[in-house]
This record gives C-alpha cells, structure tokens and sequence, in this order.
C-alpha cells in the first residue's frame, strides 16, 4: 500500500505536539485545517506528547491560545501513561517527583500521594522538569544510592524543542543521575508502546488503522515501530534528512510536514 492508500486508510493519527503540530507557540498553518478535515473524514486523532512538564489542562489552554479547542479526551501524555504504569505495578505507593506541579497534580489526580521529604518516598518519579534544582538532584542521587528504590521517567527525550533551539529533557536530567549513581530508570512514555496502546484501547481502533505522526526517530517513530502502528516522520521538527539517512530506525513514510496528510485527505 503507497502513502496516500495508508493515510486514507487510517481511522486513528496519533500526533506528536511540538515539532509536529507547532514549534513553541508557533503554530504551522496546516494544523488547525488538518485537525478538522480528520473529524469531517470521520476520523480520530489525539494530541500523544512526551512532554510532562505539562498537565492536561496546561496543554488544552495552550492549543485554545493557539486556535485548536480540545479536551481532557483528546489528550495522550506520558504523564498519564506513567500513572497508569504506577497504579498497575506499585499501587499506593508515595511519589518522590522529579517535575513540575502540573506532573504531581496529575499524578495526584490518579490517587497517589507526592511527598517533598525524600525519607518518606517509595518510588522516584523522573519528568521533564522545567522547575528543576540542584536539591531535587541531591535527593535523587542520595535515594539511588542508599535505598533499592522504583525509578521510573516519563520520558528519554534529551532535548525539548524551542523557537531558539533545544533545552534539555528528562533524558539529559536522567544521564546526569546515571553518572552519580549508575542507575537507569524505567522509561514509560515514547519509545515504549504503552500511550499508543492505551489510545486504541480507549477508542476500540485496531493497529492497522492507527497512525503514529512525529518529528523525532528515537522515540516518535520507535514508539509506532514498538506498537505495530504506522510509523510517519515529519521533517520540519527535530530529524534531517542528515539524521535520518544516519539512523537505523526507519519510518514507514517520511514527509516534509504533516500538511501532506491534509493534501492526501482533501
């Protein structure tokens, strides 16, 4: 099947946000046109981020400045997957977190207790955190080394895209741990298959019908590939054609941008 027979094919696109969609709070010119002509065609999406240094409702004011009206429904981060690995594999458990209020209120929001006291903690938490200090490193380093304690990340992103450039990600953060203590996280947001799992779950859509649509290899067009879902890289984020051509993971599709699916769809 060509690209456009597939991109007709589909019933559910799974969209990586920045990069993808928008860069910053930038939005690209397709997007909104996109997003309609999906819902018009009787189709599905949802906004499927790595980024947890938001919660839900971050991200719903976020695209409503940007133009696009959405809902908690809409939404499928690594925060929500992370609590739903949590609440499967160490219910109950109090949460040191390594992020930002918005990951503790929705971790929170799943049942679990956050603590500030590194003593009192029964799993470490690993996000994108946009508020981070040299103290949260400290209690970290020093859980790590002194207990044998969960440690789980949200996500292995080294960088989070920006108008300017990159910052770093959860990934940096956690490499920076790993050179103190040796130890590596349980990863759960993109690569892994679980958000896309959980979206077609929820929505009753089979893998053959979804689509995975990110800027990134390593963990977009990886997370599709793990999932058994089509796999389409967009080149206006953060891969080349340079890094492309140099990686061993290959998409299924490449496109300059997600507007060809709106050119294919209209």
């Amino acid at each position: 099947m060509d690209k456009r027979e597939t991109i007709r094919s589909m019933k559910l696109f799974l969209f990586d946000m920045d990069g993808t969609l928008y860069l910053g709070d930038r939005l690209f010119p397709f997007t909104i046109p996109l997003l309609r002509r999906i819902r018009e065609t009787g189709g599905r999406y949802l906004f499927m981020t790595n980024n947890s240094s938001k919660g839900v409702e971050d991200y719903i004011r976020k695209l409503k400045k940007l133009g696009i009206l959405s809902t908690r429904e809409d939404f499928i981060t690594s925060a929500q997957a992370t609590a739903y690995y949590l609440q499967q594999h160490h219910p109950g458990k109090r949460l040191y977190v390594c992020g930002t209020v918005s990951l503790k209120r929705e971790l929170e929001r799943a049942g679990f207790g956050v603590t500030e006291d590194p003593d009192r903690a029964e799993c470490i938490v690993m996000g994108f955190d946009t508020e981070l200090t040299f103290q949260k490193l400290w209690d970290v380093s020093r859980l790590l080394s002194s207990r044998d304690i969960p440690y789980i990340a949200t996500n292995p992103d080294y960088v989070c895209p920006t108008e300017f450039g990159s910052v770093p990600d959860c990934g940096s953060v956690c490499d920076m741990i790993y050179n103190a203590t040796k130890k590596r996280p349980l990863v759960i947001g993109k690569p892994e298959a679980l958000m896309p799992k959980l979206a077609m779950e929820r929505l009753g859509i089979d893998p053959a019908e979804t689509c995975c649509i990110g800027d990134r290899i390593y963990t977009d067009i990886r997370c599709g590939l793990n999932a058994g879902i089509t796999a389409m890289l967009v080149l206006n984020g953060e891969t080349t054609r340079e890094i492309l051509d140099a990686s061993d993971i290959k998409p299924h599709f490449v496109q300059e941008d997600a507007g060809e699916i709106l050119e294919v769809l209209l």
